[in-house]
């Protein structure tokens, strides 16, 4: 309704080129696009709950990216077809519920704000519900204590315990920028990474290598433009990255160093 809205009322001279930031910057705001994308990855973690994962996982994924796609960017021109850059800037995190009030009135700007703790909570949830099934693999394989598969009164496993109290941290912490700008950093790092390892395996995967060598190479040309016009701007942002990455290393380190040397089994605590 917001899109629909705002597209059909909105200010075609908002949207001209003339007013378009540098390139640099609109590089550098991939980084947060790709952020909001994520889900994508969650989806995967759906699998064993699927009942033909290998036919309704990829309609699952093909779907969700399309309908995404469609509404970000029908929301993005609502936005600025709406709003001038410099209001969107300043409005933050609300630019939306802004967006809305001169079409919706003040109605429009609560009922974004309460849309935006609805998607919220989603999200939330969604970025929690992988943490159970990962902590048990992870354990299984010996990359994680036993410990985080542990599941308290026979429900709530450590693993996702951890995950939703270090959520709580940084929405207490930090505001939605920073959020974002960590969020989409660290995401960027893994997913590289990720996609380093994936061209080792490719010959078990059917994965096509030019796509891989192409994917690397956007992630890590985003990342470095982020870091040096957005991230570079928040030290606080760039402070925690470095401590998380660091306890990261130092605790896998730490871990790898004690644990047996096979697997111990997961213990289920009543």
């Amino acid at each position: 309704m917001f899109a629909v809205v705002t597209l059909v009322n909105m200010t075609p001279s908002l949207l001209a080129p003339s007013k378009y930031p540098p390139f640099q910057d609109i590089i550098s705001s991939v980084a947060l696009t790709f952020f909001a994308f994520l889900g994508f990855g969650i989806i995967t973690f759906t699998a064993k709950d699927l009942a033909k994962p290998s036919r309704q996982l990829p309609r699952a994924m093909y779907l969700a990216l399309g309908i995404a796609t469609v509404i970000y960017i029908a929301i993005a021109l609502g936005v600025f077809g709406t709003l001038t850059v410099d209001k969107v800037i300043s409005s933050g995190g609300t630019a939306i519920a802004v967006a809305a009030e001169p079409t919706l009135g003040r109605a429009g700007y609560w009922l974004m704000t309460v849309t935006a703790l609805f998607a919220t909570a989603g999200a939330t949830n969604a970025g929690l519900y992988p943490a159970p099934g990962l902590s048990e693999r992870l354990a299984e394989t010996g990359q994680f204590p036993p410990l985080m598969a542990r599941k308290l009164g026979g429900r709530a496993s450590v693993g996702l315990l951890i995950a939703a109290a270090v959520t709580l941290i940084l929405a207490l912490g930090f505001n939605l920028d920073a959020i974002a700008s960590i969020g989409s950093a660290v995401a960027l790092v893994i997913f590289t990474m990720i996609t380093a390892a994936h061209v080792r395996i490719r010959a078990e995967t059917g994965a096509k290598l030019p796509i891989l060598i192409l994917a690397i190479v956007a992630a890590g040309a985003v990342f470095v433009t982020f870091v040096f016009t957005t991230l570079i701007h928040e030290p606080a942002s760039i402070v925690t990255i470095l401590v998380i990455v660091v306890l990261s290393i130092g605790l896998d380190y730490g871990w790898k160093r004690s644990r047996p040397s096979s697997p111990v089994p997961v213990q289920v605590v009543p």
